[in-house]
């Protein structure tokens, strides 16, 4: 088949052997021909630039300029494969002798033969090696004396094709090529090669092929140096990128991480998308890839996890794992070699390959103990925090670009890390990992109970959806922390008591049973959320519907809480709870917070704030950053007079806390997220003072109104042993007040019940109790 030679050399004509009829092997099988050096200025020139030996017609009876191929061994029996052709026999002095073969310099080392003497080699026409369909190749200059030139890949896929159809390459091979009068190293990287069913990709260099004459659609260039002149490389927009960035075979569940897809589906389409992408696309659009994401949350939620797995999940380099406060060295300059040295494999390789380098990952984790607000202090007064910050913001975006890196890093404390970092260029992807949703919670509990179904440890009556109901607001750590709480009520039913070395009945019978998870629950509480214990001790006797006032008051806030949920305009509502001591106003706030769903609902009160002022109002303002992170939030602000340390006497309150709690009050939750603040007060008259509190709903929580609510009460305490000893107290109570008004609140009553209960003759001791209560509330009355 005829081709064009390379440019500025005579034009050739060349068949190829591999089709054609006859013996694999010539009769010049095993023939001893004389090696020489390259001598001939003719011979050597015509062959520099065509990856072919020239031959004399004498030994192989080719006539014209066909193209075959032989087998070479040296004395050390190594094989190689090469391209030749005979020589032309005029003129004369063109024509090599017989038994003598010409190669060029790279030729004569690729065969290892040396070059500056004669020697002796064996040589064969061979036929039948694989055809080709794709070659890795990496390009330097040979020489170029040209201010500026522009290679496009395309152009290059194109003069190989057509210069090199018919001939050997193996990996590890070396060539000149002559593109547009520029002489070019070329080395041979891989090569694909076609079987029987596909393609295999190898750089074994003794797997040669056959380029086909048509040529291959996957040829592919890497320019070594071509930064180092002002040259410029334009890589083809169809060249596939080198590695695939996800492994084929890898599944989340195998790697131990669930609940997390939505998360993952982020990740994946901010940080790898246009790396999956060719190149040369990728440069033609001017996009420079993401170099760095953040991975925030609550502890437990999986972010250190992925930072364990994410090797097995992305086909790289293996990830550089580096704990925060791993950085820090208390010799000057040391921490910020330590910056450096995370980034020097990058570097070295991005400036040999460019875009061909492979993905480097580097996992930092604890970020938040390195990367503080420059000038905060990080780093006890030495300045080193603000130099690792500033070395780090260097390495990430600064002068010299790095395209091949991505940075993950992994705080609990968003709020904490210098806001440069975490600009468009460096830490530009922020995901936040949160708590599993339910069926996160189920794709967890499969994962941890996984090795305990393989061998038939788990019961017929555990059903993990049913765990996956009763586990909300648990994170990934806690909920391996149920079933190996679990786990240890499984293994105490077999051993014995006293003696922790023995085992009671068989190992072998182990289960894990639902009660045993059911036993955990108690035991594995989460740290974020519900407190579904906080909320029902708010409300010890519950809510009892004494009154016509209790339902309607339940009503009205479970109306905020849909709206909460439903609307799209207003993200954030109040309410206001207010009435006398007593009247039960905290417990109905928490039955609120109970039936509405939520996944976080928060109760705070004074005695959790602690005494000092800077401390009471970090208290608040981490409270509400938590409540942040959940797409729907409940925060009980409870006796919110006390949290702002009220006292009538001057009046005196904390201006701050207060101003701030007025902050939150008018301020939006971040976008996606819906809160609903429910405050209490016994001192309604107290805001009006302030004139910063304002709430969208304002409900008044009235007393124990006269004996039919008292009554009411008294019948669902369940301390009274029937309607007689009921009637009988409230009797008493009538004659000793002479009013069936009572006005003092829930909590009063069930106090003084509790305490009349452990003395004789309750419906009279509740009725005197009850009585001194009143008094107390209404002196001016009696």
């Amino acid at each position: 088949m005829g081709r064009a030679p390379a440019a500025g050399y005579p034009e050739e004509k060349m068949q190829s052997s591999q089709g054609r009829p006859g013996p694999a092997v010539r009769p010049s099988e095993g023939k001893k021909v004389k090696h020489v050096r390259i001598g001939n200025a003719n011979v050597a020139r015509r062959f520099l630039v065509s990856n072919t030996v020239g031959v004399s017609p004498d030994d192989y009876g080719y006539h014209g300029d066909e193209l075959f191929t032989l087998r070479l061994r040296n004395e050390l029996g190594k094989k190689s494969f090469v391209s030749a052709r005979c020589t032309p026999s005029s003129p004369p002095d063109a024509k090599l002798p017989k038994d003598y073969i010409s190669l060029n310099k790279l030729q004569r080392n690729w065969v290892r033969i040396t070059e500056n003497q004669d020697e002796e080699m064996t040589a064969e026409e061979y036929s039948g090696l694989p055809a080709l369909v794709g070659l890795d190749i990496e390009a330097r200059f040979a020489n170029t004396k040209d201010p500026k030139l522009t290679f496009r890949e395309d152009d290059m896929k194109a003069q190989f094709q057509k210069t090199y159809a018919n001939t050997v390459f193996a990996p590890k091979q070396q060539l000149w090529m002559d593109f547009g009068g520029t002489m070019l190293l070329l080395f041979v990287k891989t090569v694909h090669i076609l079987g029987k069913h596909s393609s295999k990709s190898t750089s074994d260099p003794n797997s040669p092929g056959i380029l086909p004459s048509h040529g291959c659609d996957e040829i592919w260039f890497q320019w070594v140096d071509i930064e180092e002149t002002k040259h410029q490389f334009v890589r083809s927009i169809n060249r596939p990128h080198s590695n695939a960035i996800l492994r084929p075979d890898f599944k989340f569940a195998d790697m131990g991480i669930g609940g997390l897809d939505d998360e993952f589906s982020v990740i994946f389409r901010r940080a790898f998308a246009s790396r999956v992408f060719p190149p040369g696309l990728v440069e033609q659009m001017g996009i420079s890839h993401v170099k760095g994401l953040l991975l925030y949350g609550p502890p437990g939620t999986g972010k250190t996890l992925i930072a364990r797995q994410i090797g097995k999940m992305l086909n790289a380099r293996e990830p550089k794992i580096i704990n925060g406060p791993e950085i820090l060295n208390k010799f000057v300059g040391q921490s910020e070699e330590n910056v450096r040295k995370m980034f020097a494999d990058a570097e070295k390789e991005y400036k040999q390959k460019k875009e061909d380098s492979d993905l480097h990952i580097i996992i930092f984790d604890e970020l938040d103990a390195v990367c503080k607000q420059r000038g905060s202090g990080a780093g006890g007064g030495t300045g080193v925090g603000d130099s690792v910050v500033n070395q780090l913001l260097s390495k990430l975006d600064g002068v010299d670009q790095l395209n091949n890196i991505l940075l993950i890093g992994m705080t609990n404390r968003k709020d904490l890390i210098d806001d440069a970092l975490l600009r468009p260029g460096r830490l530009e992807v922020h995901v936040e990992i949160s708590l599993p949703d339910e069926n996160g919670r189920i794709q967890i509990l499969n994962i941890h109970t996984a090795k305990i179904r393989a061998v038939n440890k788990l019961a017929d009556d555990v059903d993990l959806n049913e765990l996956a109901r009763l586990t909300k607001n648990y994170s990934g750590a806690e909920i391996s922390g149920l079933v190996k709480a679990a786990l240890s009520y499984a293994f105490t039913r077999h051993t014995k008591l006293g003696d922790v070395t023995g085992v009671s009945g068989n190992p072998n019978d182990v289960m894990l049973k639902r009660g045993d998870l059911m036993k955990a629950l108690d035991d594995v509480k989460p740290a974020f959320g519900v407190s579904e214990e906080e909320l029902t001790n708010a409300s010890p006797y519950g809510v009892i519907h004494y009154s016509p006032h209790i339902q309607s008051i339940l009503s009205t806030g479970l109306s905020f809480v849909r709206a909460t949920k439903t609307s799209e305009k207003s993200p954030l509502f109040s309410i206001l709870l207010y009435g006398p001591r007593g009247a039960g106003k905290t417990a109905l706030a928490a039955e609120i917070g109970l039936k509405s769903e939520f996944p976080f609902v928060k109760v705070v009160s004074s005695k959790d704030l602690g005494t000092n002022e800077a401390t009471r109002l970090e208290h608040l303002r981490r409270t509400f950053s938590d409540a942040y992170k959940s797409a729907l939030s409940i925060i009980i602000l409870d006796s919110i007079e006390k949290i702002i340390d009220w006292n009538p006497i001057g009046p005196r309150f904390s201006n701050a806390i207060a101003g701030y709690l007025g902050d939150v009050l008018e301020t939006r939750p971040p976008k996606g997220r819906k809160l609903l603040i429910i405050a209490t007060t016994s001192q309604r008259s107290m805001l009006d003072q302030h004139g910063v509190f304002e709430f969208d709903r304002e409900i008044a929580v009235p007393a124990v109104k006269d004996h039919r609510e008292l009554e009411q009460l008294l019948m669902a305490s369940g301390k009274f042993s029937g309607p007689d000893d009921i009637n009988e107290a409230l009797t008493e109570l009538q004659n000793i007040t002479g009013t069936q008004d009572i006005g003092i609140g829930v909590k009063a009553v069930f106090s003084a019940l509790e305490t009349a209960s452990v003395r004789d003759s309750l419906p009279i001791s509740l009725a005197e109790d009850i009585s001194a209560l009143m008094a107390a509330r209404n002196p001016q009355e009696y």
